[in-house]
């Protein structure tokens, strides 16, 4: 029971990382290698406030969460709107944006090191509480608690609201939301801009219980792409229900075999997804 509850609380956050670039992806069609430093930036923006003003995590996320949108906005405008004007076809796209933000990547990292060149870690929450006669520590299950809130937030804005269904459009058919008036390069700024500031906010949860340092993001990035891989590029439910397993199993192989490991598992599921499941878990073979 401790696995499970442990899992499910570590999948949930998760939800977040992979949500953020699943909308980078399925919508602008940028494969945003520096996803994961996005979450870090938003993890050492926590850090300093925390330190420095004893400003709650939960507050810093006001203040994340609108600059983390302007920035992502703002290398959308500037650095990939021009790839995205000169690429003749999808295959390029994505070529040349993997180039980009993978140099972009390097950029951050070498920032934050200017900035912060050490681990960081801080106190919050980490006190135990028993679920289901099981024992976790609060800033977990408030993590916990927040990742359901948001991405329930970003599934109603998505399913309900007027930009929302053109961001879903978009993803579906950029040709064809054209034809009925929504502009595209609009709409792709914009899920660029979320899909960066859900990353930060996953990187103010994850840093109330885990230690972190400048160069981590590029491990957050891989498990955001098995996540998407798994669940399906631009499949909600399915990046959501693949979190959940990648939490699970990551929890399992730290507890019972070696937390050394949580990684060489992540990289398993992945070389396991890529062999029998490519078109994802919700996905039909293509015939």
């Amino acid at each position: 029971m401790d696995i499970l509850i442990s899992g499910l609380l570590l999948g949930g956050t998760y939800v977040l990382i992979a949500l953020g670039l699943n909308l980078q992806y399925g919508v602008a069609r940028i494969m945003n290698l520096a996803n994961g430093e996005m979450l870090v930036l938003g993890a050492l923006a926590s850090f300093w406030m925390f330190v420095s003003s004893a400003v709650s995590p939960l507050l810093t996320l006001i203040l994340v969460i609108p600059l983390a949108f302007i920035g992502n906005w703002l290398i959308y405008r500037l650095l990939l709107i021009p790839l995205v004007r000169r690429a003749r076809h999808q295959g390029q796209l994505e070529v040349d944006s993997i180039l980009a933000t993978f140099g972009m990547s390097f950029v951050l990292v070498g920032i934050m090191v200017a900035l912060h060149g050490e681990y960081f870690t801080y106190s919050f929450l980490a006190r135990p509480i028993t679920i289901l006669q099981s024992t976790v520590a609060l800033n977990r299950l408030v993590a916990f608690g927040f990742a359901v809130l948001i991405g329930a937030l970003l599934v109603l804005w998505l399913n309900y609201s007027r930009a929302g269904m053109a961001v879903r459009a978009v993803a579906v058919d950029p040709a064809s939301a054209r034809l009925v008036g929504i502009n595209v390069e609009k709409i792709s700024a914009l899920a660029f801009a979320v899909g960066g500031s859900v990353a930060a906010v996953a990187g103010v949860l994850i840093s109330t219980f885990i230690t972190l340092d400048a160069s981590v993001g590029v491990i957050f990035t891989m498990k955001a792409l098995i996540i998407i891989i798994m669940g399906g590029v631009g499949d909600v439910r399915g990046a959501i229900v693949a979190a959940l397993i990648l939490g699970l199993v990551e929890t399992l192989v730290a507890t019972l075999i070696d937390p050394g490991l949580t990684l060489a598992s992540a990289y398993l599921i992945f070389l396991l997804v890529l062999l029998f499941k490519p078109q994802g878990l919700f996905g039909r073979a293509q015939t």
